[in-house]
């Protein structure tokens, strides 16, 4: 919440923040100027107090957005509903984890802007360990897309966006290429283009060797070193041939019983041997069994389950399985490249998307070096430090450093000076806050501002973003055609009130109020469409 408000507040907004008296933040945000209302549950009636407060009459609120940042869906869901009964003209932005939620809650609210938490976080820590700066992400008509080099992107690709073949002066929005490779395209994924050696769930065979550890091999020697001595003064001594005289030293060790006869003619310090050896057998298969048990039942029976297959190389190991995590690991799925989950929760979100995807997870401290090297972290390309807490994603990223020096790390840190002085005198790589890679889109929604990501092509720009068709527009009633053959404009996409997006339309479908385009444009193009697309302003009457 407090990243929400810093940006609100500088935003020039008036913010009324209703906190837990409990947070340690609670100070802090009256610091910032906004006004604070302490309560640990939601109601209607603080809802009122707090400004929301429209009438029968149709007077609206005095509060025109409520924002809901609460860790449980259910509770946010609850107030949007209770808020939307107060105020059916409202604008509820609410922030998300459950994404299928999600995608329901703008039927049931109408006029709602659903915030996602880790599918805007997740690109940010993926683009850093990946390094792919050529790339752009970002989310454009109800899905995530691509910009970059064709030969970069998975075909097919939804538009050209430019092409480049002459740098000088490179021809935007494009009908046709002669050099397709030259183009810079948008697409819905990008091809495999990392060639990390395959990192797969350990299996039976692996589970296995993790029983059969230093512990228990360190036992079957001593015992076989029994048997083969046993073996060989049993048969010198006593004349017995090889076979019975295994037989009689294995008996003897392994307390498995032996003849009782077998010795009663032999030297007395053969007897006295061969006492000792049993005795000592005892011992060790008592032993054996011990750490058996121990390996199978114990602490280490989770990392067996979810182990690493083989020496992965070159790989990203991802540290912290929670929200963020998961998505992490569907999207370098996406992207085809290998990856290694770690987390010591083995009901964290992550570890069901890791079962899903096959991707192998070992379950144990990521702060532990004897964990990481289980991931595999000397020979990986990068480390993903992204539990929920900060000192342990310091330790991680400082054992993960010592283990591999080159390798590029990225932490997740919600102190901002903590993380700031860490870049500086550690030197650990970069570090990111959740909060604060979300927190500009919670407040572009509450101002209603549209999302633009610009494109650069050679000394040209382009403008990737959303915009809807308002009451009393020029553009309400005419065909898509119509804005699609402006000069420097682009219609990618369209969606009706609450209803799906349609990609590639049709150039007869009709464009009416409440209609949102995400389009390519240039600066001109895209003022050209918002002149057309806004409400038009009525002269005054002479």
């Amino acid at each position: 919440m407090l990243r929400v408000v810093t940006e609100l507040v500088s935003s020039g907004e008036r913010v009324t923040a209703i906190v837990n008296p409990a947070s340690r933040h609670y100070d802090r945000i009256g610091e910032l100027g906004a006004t604070v209302m302490g309560a640990r549950v939601i109601s209607e009636a603080l809802l009122r107090r707090a400004g929301i407060d429209a009438d029968d009459d149709g007077t609206p609120s005095t509060a025109r957005a409520l924002v809901l940042l609460d860790t449980d869906d259910v509770h946010n869901v609850h107030t949007a509903l209770t808020a939307r009964d107060m105020d059916p003209e409202l604008r509820i932005v609410v922030q998300m984890v459950n994404p299928r939620l999600s995608k329901q809650l703008n039927s049931l609210l109408g006029d709602c802007v659903v915030i996602n938490g880790p599918s805007l976080a997740a690109p940010a820590f993926v683009s850093d360990a990946l390094e792919d700066d050529e790339l752009t992400w970002m989310e454009l008509g109800g899905q995530r897309v691509v910009v970059g080099q064709a030969d970069l992107i998975r075909e097919p690709h939804l538009t050209v966006l430019a092409d480049t073949t002459s740098s000088a002066t490179p021809q935007l929005l494009p009908m046709a290429s002669a050099d397709p490779d030259g183009d810079i395209v948008l697409g819905a994924g990008v091809r495999t283009i990392w060639r990390s050696r395959d990192v797969r769930p350990a299996g039976w065979f692996m589970g296995l060797r993790d029983i059969l550890d230093s512990r228990v091999r360190k036992i079957a020697a001593v015992m076989a070193f029994l048997v083969a001595a046993g073996t060989a003064v049993i048969h010198f001594v006593g004349g017995i041939d090889w076979w019975r005289a295994i037989y009689l030293a294995a008996g003897a060790v392994t307390s498995a019983g032996i003849e009782d006869n077998a010795f009663s003619d032999a030297d007395p310090w053969v007897k006295v041997a061969a006492v000792v050896v049993q005795l000592t057998g005892i011992v060790l298969m008592a032993l054996l069994t011990a750490v058996v048990v121990d390996s199978l039942i114990g602490a280490r029976l989770s990392r067996i389950i979810g182990g690493v297959r083989g020496r992965p190389r070159n790989h990203v190991v991802v540290c912290g399985l929670g929200t963020v995590g998961a998505r992490v690991l569907e999207i370098l799925t996406e992207r085809g490249v290998a990856v290694v989950g770690v987390d010591q929760d083995e009901d964290a979100p992550g570890i069901q998307v890791a079962h899903r995807l096959k991707i192998p997870v070992v379950i144990g401290d990521s702060s532990n070096e004897e964990t990481l090297r289980s991931a595999g972290v000397q020979r990986c390309q990068s480390v993903l430090a992204i539990t929920d807490g900060d000192i342990t994603n310091l330790e991680s990223a400082m054992v993960a450093r010592d283990l591999n020096p080159d390798a590029r790390i990225t932490m997740r840190m919600f102190d901002h000076d903590l993380a700031q002085r860490v870049e500086r005198r550690l030197g650990l790589g970069h570090s990111r806050s959740v909060s604060m890679l979300v927190a500009p889109a919670i407040a572009a929604a509450v101002a209603n501002r549209r999302k633009q990501v610009t494109i650069p092509a050679g000394r040209r720009v382009l403008l990737l973003t959303e915009v809807t068709v308002e009451p009393g527009s020029v553009a309400d009633g005419r065909r898509l055609g119509e804005l699609n053959e402006a000069e420097g404009l682009r219609v990618l996409a369209r969606q009706d009130r609450h209803g799906p997006w349609e990609w590639s339309p049709a150039a007869e479908r009709p464009v009416t109020v409440g209609t949102r385009l995400a389009v390519a444009g240039t600066r001109a193009g895209l003022a050209r469409l918002l002149m057309v697309t806004r409400a038009q302003r009525k002269s005054a009457a002479s």
